[in-house]
């Protein structure tokens, strides 16, 4: 039997059907198999990533010390009243701290030896003993067990002798010494409460993050009050009030192309404006929060425009056939329908800017900054600089540092990105 408009059997056809049919269901089965395939391939990509990251980075959040008995001597101490901070703060502590270890391993012998013996010590042990003695004066001419910092080279290589020990810079005696400790368990790791609480050092065991994070707190609370109310602002006159002709058309267009300039462009406009014409301070969180401001208006401009676009025109209209101005018609109902979308945008935004060193390190917020700063007008510097910094030194204890601070870079990031998500959830309303 063949069909009228055909010449070929009924059967045929429904064979070329099936034949095809069934080509088209292998074609998506290989589509779905691609895709599949990208996401699996990006997931194992991450997860590398973060492997690499947390492994080489959670012993950065621990520290070594070495257990000492230290003779609080007024003489070696050169302190003969412990409730004069004078006296306290030039004490020859690191004469109290050698003659322990010399007590402590008396076979060190020889000027070399010595020296080996007393590179062992963190020169922020010294630091921590005048605080101790300062806070208990009633100390002095004592005896007391306490725990010091370790130097960089014993705290890497004590930490990495379950794996592979990085021994490079350490003598063969120096090894001895801390196997001895180790078998009579003077020697420990603890919690890095240092890392949290100082800022940067040019010893290892002794930098932390605290400046740093100060520092991108201050230039983020900056880079937020001038970003997001212009943003918002220029989003409501751009939809409401601007009137539609080609000045209009190219102010929007510079806008969406300003959104995807290199931030190191903002940087140079930054260095070029600010600092060479105004001549602002270098490597301040103002000058660094203004050029981020810069840098995120495009973000918070076109995500704050696309929320007023989303909100329906039967609200605007509904408020203007009240009674309501047109100002109070965008103030009392479009903006706080809109204002999940803007928040989103604005979070997304200044995560963005969080994680920015280009336009930063044009400004100078490259400088070696050890105190924490308290204004934004103090010299700072911010966490991806931080870990710029850490990531280019010699020292290798600053790889794990570096690892660690992009451990705590990551859980702002993911915290930011989680608010913004979170606000839309809850804020966001379906019409």
């Amino acid at each position: 039997m063949t069909s009228p408009n055909n010449s070929k059997p009924l059967s045929q056809q429904a064979a070329l059907v099936q034949k095809s049919l069934a080509k088209r269901y292998a074609s998506e089965r290989r589509f779905k198999a691609y895709g599949l395939a990208s996401v699996l391939f990006g997931l194992c990509a991450l997860l590398v990533l973060f492997v690499e990251i947390f492994g080489g980075g959670l012993s950065g959040f621990k520290t070594t010390q070495v257990a000492l008995t230290l003779e609080l001597d007024s003489d070696v101490l050169e302190v003969y009243d412990a409730t004069n901070p004078d006296e306290i703060l030039a004490g020859n502590y690191t004469g109290v701290i050698r003659n322990a270890l010399k007590e402590r391993f008396p076979d060190a012998t020889g000027r070399k030896e010595k020296r080996a013996l007393y590179s062992m010590i963190s020169v922020g042990a010294t630091y921590d003993l005048r605080d101790q003695l300062a806070a208990d004066p009633d100390l002095l001419d004592t005896s007391i067990d306490v725990w010091v910092l370790a130097d960089d080279d014993i705290d890497t290589y004590y930490k990495s002798l379950s794996s592979v020990p990085y021994a490079e810079r350490m003598s063969d005696k120096q090894q001895q010494w801390v196997q001895d400790l180790i078998d009579k368990q003077e020697i420990r790791t603890i919690f890095n409460t240092r890392f949290f609480t100082s800022g940067d050092s040019s010893e290892p065991e002794m930098a932390g993050i605290r400046g740093a994070i100060m520092g991108s707190l201050l230039t983020m609370m900056v880079t937020l009050l001038l970003s997001f109310p212009v943003g918002v602002a220029a989003a409501i006159y751009l939809e409401e009030y601007a009137p539609k002709n080609r000045l209009t058309d190219f102010v929007e267009v510079n806008i969406n192309n300003l959104a995807a300039v290199p931030s190191i462009i903002f940087g140079l406009l930054g260095l070029a404006i600010f600092i060479n014409l105004f001549e602002m301070p270098r490597s301040i969180p103002l000058v660094g929060g203004i050029v981020l401001t810069l840098m995120t208006l495009p973000t918070i401009i076109i995500s704050s425009r696309a929320a007023v676009k989303a909100v329906p025109p039967s609200i605007r209209e509904a408020a203007l056939g009240i009674g309501a101005s047109k100002m109070q018609m965008i103030l009392h109902h479009v903006l706080p329908l809109a204002m999940p979308g803007m928040l989103t945008g604005a979070i997304i935004g200044m995560a963005q800017a969080l994680g920015e060193t280009a336009p930063l390190l044009m400004i100078g917020m490259v400088a070696f900054i050890m105190d924490v700063p308290g204004a934004i007008t103090d010299p700072a510097t911010v966490m991806p600089v931080q870990i710029f910094l850490w990531s280019d030194s010699p020292e290798r204890a600053f790889v794990e540092k570096t690892s660690a601070a992009i451990m705590v870079l990551l859980m702002f990031l993911m915290f930011m990105n989680a608010m913004a998500v979170l606000l839309r959830k809850r804020l966001e309303r379906r019409w």
